[in-house]
């Protein structure tokens, strides 16, 4: 499990626990894609899998008059523009004279005993060797230098690349992602993404390849609640258990592109970076681009065994700081239950009930600051606001801090609204294009990150406010997308550098912030999931996963978001009902089950809930803490499809299988319906394991195999009459090694 290199023909193995990398140079000086899947036991793929010859696919210069190469065929590591390859390249660029033909060619390599840092990007860390290659171009001395870094253990290979201008002149970057995957055949192969809209991220969609592509990507300036920086390619046949799944991550919040393509030959292109679309970065003599990171991840056990993978990749291996693997505390946001009608005695109120039912924490949303009555005005304006908050921001910690609780706070940094006293101070540090009219979203604008002056002023209001009271957490908002991208800052043609800096800019304020203030812990939200990706676990290690609180709707939400991210990154909440985003009504335990499924809170006044369900919050609460090492840290296997079936049904195994918490939710009730058997994963086959209901009644025993290749029939959701149906019944079932 290492990187090794036949130096002699420039031989390139990266081998993990269960996979193998393998790359070559060929004779031409081209880096050539070999391999990427099961291991290889010390063989080589060279020859196997050669591109082979079609008409009108040109041969480069260095071929010569040999006809049966071309770069359109050719498996390559880093394609680029211009040079007879056809399909989608990585590496676009303008050089001096308007020439776009580049030739990149192998130039040198070294393998390093550490992983190098991404100045100001977010990246996976840890004690790895990393690979490092460099290509040039074949008639300039402009550089590529690629980066693979391993991860041996979970299966990994962190990639990125960064360009080094070295010409003497001027480079215009037309394009510059993070990676490239050639497969040899896309004939048998599916690509999963994950599309969606406010309120409903994150549905999975599989789709054969076909000839053509298909190109996942977000031009808004974030990651987007409708498509995610995550794919999956995998086979045909692949299914939670077995199958080969390749998994491509993209460590970036803001524009991407994943686009993958059969072409003419049949074999699949993957690639995966910064969208090239109002996209162009002036790169001046000696100057660097750093592409963002994309973690790559395969598994030979289907589609369960790649989530895992990134599970604990992401929990070890990207979140950091004090809260990455520490316990998060139960809390309750006062959002639904108050909006915008709030003062210092209601918030003491619900957290002085809250903490009488076991609640670790008050998190004060929107409306504490400036003249935020309502979401049209204030945003930008970070000072407390004395006529809520009587006696400041200090005092009311300090009061539910009495309580035995925490308090967090919320922000939404990158905005400004029209009516504040920030925009009317500075009109031009939001994103505008002069002389025409400004799009509006939730009657909000953009400040434009990439200004330090504009981060400055915002990172000394919220510094001052987290500075005056005893807060241990930020939730961090961002409520709308990117419109009117022009910055006063930026000359005309570098313009097409903003959407970039922008998001260059929001990481080095989470950057200070967030090490000024190692003790609190930061949630990412916008809008819920907008920008549910990688890049921000890196600062937040926990996203608010959707702004849908209907538990039903969430089974779907967290079903899909489960492929590619772990539980420990999900914020989930129960609400009230009947819910405030659909209508529906669901039992007050159900809505606990499903919001155990990630970092468990309440979004509800509990002053206004019965006295039978404020048992159930205790219940809830003290079985959550039961819990919490198997929810966030054991192993998650999705049991079913709630897309598919009538029940929703998923469970968390301890990694060395002494125990498992199996939970199942109806989402339909139907007449006379089949019952649903259900095969569990992550036990130990032949050891016994106790089995016992949510409400602590003791099942029987069985044996681990029993349980996996004997299956168990999950209780109707029916009682029979004259108690009727029960709608949208959950169940959980403990199992403890015996």
């Amino acid at each position: 499990m290492a990187i090794y290199v036949d130096e002699k023909r420039k031989l390139f193995t990266l081998e993990t626990e269960h996979s193998a990398y393998q790359m070559i140079v060929d004779r031409y000086g081209y880096l050539i894609h070999l391999h990427y899947g099961g291991r290889l036991a010390g063989g080589d793929c060279e020859g196997l899998n050669a591109a082979g010859y079609m008409d009108f696919s040109p041969a480069p210069d260095a071929a010569g008059t040999y006809r049966e190469y071309s770069l359109d065929l050719q498996y390559q590591e880093y394609p680029s523009a211009g040079a007879g390859d056809y399909r989608s390249p990585c590496l676009a660029a303008t050089l001096a004279g308007g020439g776009r033909n580049l030739d990149l060619c192998y130039a040198s390599h070294r393998v390093l005993p550490e992983k190098p840092a991404l100045q100001g990007l977010p990246a996976l860390h840890g004690d790895c060797e990393t690979l490092e290659i460099t290509l040039k171009d074949r008639y300039t001395d402009l550089e590529v230098v690629l980066l693979y870094s391993l991860f041996p253990e979970y299966d990994a290979i962190a990639r990125s690349a960064r360009v080094v201008n070295r010409t003497g002149g001027a480079v215009e970057l037309d394009a510059a992602l993070s990676a490239c995957l050639d497969l040899p055949d896309g004939r048998g192969l599916d690509l999963i993404h994950f599309w969606g809209r406010h309120t409903m991220e994150r549905m999975v969609d599989r789709t054969p390849l076909t000839h053509g592509k298909i190109s996942v990507d977000s031009v808004r300036g974030a990651s987007s609640h409708q498509h995610n920086p995550f794919v999956i390619l995998c086979d045909h046949m692949a299914t939670e258990d077995a199958g080969r799944c390749w998994g491509a991550s993209l460590l970036y919040s803001g524009n991407f592109t994943a686009c993958a393509e059969m072409d003419q030959s049949q074999s699949c292109r993957l690639t995966m970076g910064i969208h090239p679309a109002g996209f162009r970065w002036r790169l001046e003599d000696g100057e660097e681009f750093q592409t963002p990171e994309a973690a790559l991840c395969f598994s030979p056990e289907g589609l369960g065994g790649l989530s895992r993978r990134y599970h604990r990749l992401y929990r070890r291996r990207l979140c950091r700081g004090e809260w990455a693997l520490k316990q998060r505390p139960v809390l309750i946001n006062n959002w639904e239950a108050t909006y915008f009608d709030f003062d210092d005695d209601k918030l003491v109120q619900i957290a002085r009930q809250a903490s009488q039912l076991g609640v670790e924490m008050l998190v004060m949303d929107d409306g504490w600051f400036g003249s935020r009555y309502d979401d049209n005005r204030a945003l930008g304006d970070w000072v407390v606001n004395t006529e809520k908050l009587r006696g400041g921001a200090a005092r009311l910690c300090r009061r539910i801090n009495e309580l035995g609780m925490k308090a967090g706070i919320w922000f939404e940094p990158e905005m400004v609204s029209e009516d504040s006293d920030l925009y009317r101070a500075h009109p031009d540090w939001c994103l505008q294009v002069p002389g025409r009219g400004r799009s509006r979203g939730r009657n909000q604008l953009v400040l434009d990150m990439s200004r330090q002056e504009v981060r400055d002023c915002v990172h000394d209001m919220i510094y001052k406010v987290l500075s005056s009271a005893n807060f241990s957490y930020v939730k961090w908002d961002m409520n709308r997308h990117l419109t009117d991208v022009w910055s006063a800052a930026l000359p005309a043609d570098r313009q097409g550098e903003l959407y970039h800096r922008f998001i260059l800019g929001v990481y080095d304020l989470l950057e200070r912030l967030t090490g000024e203030f190692p003790h609190i812990l930061f949630e990412g939200c916008s809008g819920g999931g907008g920008r549910f990706d990688a890049g921000m676990l890196y600062y937040t290690p926990q996203i608010w996963c959707s702004d849908d609180t209907d538990a039903i709707e969430r089974l779907e939400i967290q079903y899909g978001t489960s492929f590619g991210y772990p539980v420990s990154a999900v914020g989930s909440h129960v609400s009230a009902c009947p819910n405030h985003q659909t209508g529906r009504t669901v039992p007050f335990h159900t809505r606990g089950v499903v919001a155990m499924s990630g970092t468990f809170g309440y979004e509800l006044d509990l002053t206004k809930i019965t006295e039978e369900e404020k048992e159930q919050v205790k219940a809830q609460v003290k079985q959550y803490h039961k819990q919490y090492a198997l929810i966030n840290d054991g192993d998650y296997y999705r049991l079913t499809d709630p897309a598919k079936e009538d029940l929703t049904a998923w469970e968390f195994a301890a990694e060395d299988g002494s125990r498992a918490l199996l939970n199942i939710v109806y989402s339909h009730v139907r007449s006379n319906c089949p019952p649903c058997v259900l095969y569990l994963r992550g036990l130990t086959p032949g050891a016994r394991y106790r089995m016992t209901d949510d409400g602590g009644r003791v099942l029987g025993e069985y044996t681990g195999a029993a349980l996996m290749n004997g299956g168990f029939r999950a209780p109707r959701a029916r009682t029979g009459y004259p108690a009727g149906a029960v709608d949208y019944a959950a169940f959980q079932f403990q199992l403890e090694r015996v």
